[in-house]
């Protein structure tokens, strides 16, 4: 079965409740569970202190009303292993948005170390409190780590979608990253770690945009730029990304959350074939997009019709980058139009 094929049909058995473990073949299942359980015990156990809380408020001076920002997920969303706010996911997306927008922005977070998609339904509750703009996703390792079969990662993620789309939330979603570049998970867990988490994320990629979301391919950021500077980008336990590794994600993510919210720039009206771009039936669109970096994938129409014979019709983009800057501390207090000054727990400690 092809890769077009096998994502297909992980989407197709989210849906209607099938096993999907076909993705690596069930004669492999019971390898695989003692080569990952040996790589956790590698990584080790996550630390007791929780990564910064980049809860708060972005963009001191600038005009109102505050765009809302939550960020769901797991411990690449937390920002696991730095020591300072600024260099978390949250603070890096939050600081460029209220750069590139000229807004105020208000972050909460609500990723938790260790989540895995079925915690996502926990995390959509609280999210959908602050009645958000656009929920940010970061999940799926943890899925595959723990060998969860693919078809019900991609069901939790695809309800979660359902239910923020359905509330008026834009969302956007880093797909699973390529853990076939991580130290400690030896072959042969390694070839099928990276086809499964390919897989899972061209698989993501389709329950998110019938969903209405938007996608964005993070494996090649933790693919070939990772495997090339090991001891710059990943962090001390070899799995999770260093400051460095998140302000390259961040980097990756920052243009698909601007356009969602509407501040997309003037030059990516259209796509561009010459870049790449173009508009693709989804399946071809979610394969394609696993092999490069910061692709995004959003639904579209053709001719007047979003669906074709090969299903939903999406726009495959590669937008230009919008660096996230030097990332910013959250400020104290709440001194612009928008939540309380209370944040509140993020709830993302360590399990």
């Amino acid at each position: 079965m092809g890769r077009a094929g096998a994502a297909r049909k992980l989407a197709a058995a989210a849906a209607y409740g099938g096993g999907g473990l076909s993705v690596v073949g069930a004669g492999l299942y019971g390898v695989l569970t003692a080569e990952a359980k040996l790589a956790r015990r590698t990584i080790g156990q996550p630390r007791d202190e929780p990564p910064p809380d980049a809860t708060g408020w972005y963009g001191r001076g600038r005009p109102g009303p505050a765009i809302k920002v939550a960020l769901l997920g797991d411990s690449s969303a937390a920002g696991y292993g730095v020591e300072r706010v600024e260099e978390t996911p949250g603070a890096l997306l939050a600081s460029g948005v209220a750069e590139h927008a000229d807004r105020r922005v208000y972050l909460r977070e609500f990723c938790k170390v260790g989540a895995e998609s079925s915690a996502l339904a926990g995390q959509v509750d609280r999210a959908l409190a602050i009645e958000p703009d656009v929920v940010v996703v970061l999940i799926g390792a943890n899925d595959v780590t723990h060998v969860t079969l693919p078809s019900q990662s991609v069901r939790h993620l695809s309800e979660g979608v359902r239910r923020l789309i359905a509330a008026d939330c834009a969302v956007v979603v880093g797909t699973c990253p390529d853990l076939g570049t991580i130290k400690p998970i030896a072959p042969p867990l390694k070839q099928v770690a990276r086809a499964w988490s390919r897989r899972l994320a061209a698989a993501q990629t389709i329950a998110v945009v019938e969903e209405g979301g938007r996608t964005v391919s993070i494996g090649s950021v933790l693919g070939p730029e990772f495997d090339a500077a090991p001891a710059l980008l990943f962090g001390p336990d070899q799995f999770h990304p260093s400051a460095a590794g998140y302000a390259s994600l961040s980097t990756v993510l920052l243009p698909s959350v601007l356009a969602a919210l509407g501040f997309a720039r003037p030059d990516e009206a259209l796509p561009e074939a010459y870049r790449g771009e173009g508009r693709l039936p989804i399946t071809a669109a979610a394969v394609a997009a696993v092999q490069t970096p910061g692709t995004e994938v959003d639904g579209t129409a053709v001719g007047g019709e979003k669906r074709g014979v090969r299903g939903l019709w999406v726009e495959l983009r590669h937008r230009r980058g919008r660096l996230p800057g030097e990332g910013q501390a959250p400020e104290a207090e709440e001194t612009a139009e928008g939540p309380g000054s209370d944040p509140g727990p993020s709830g993302h400690a360590p399990t």
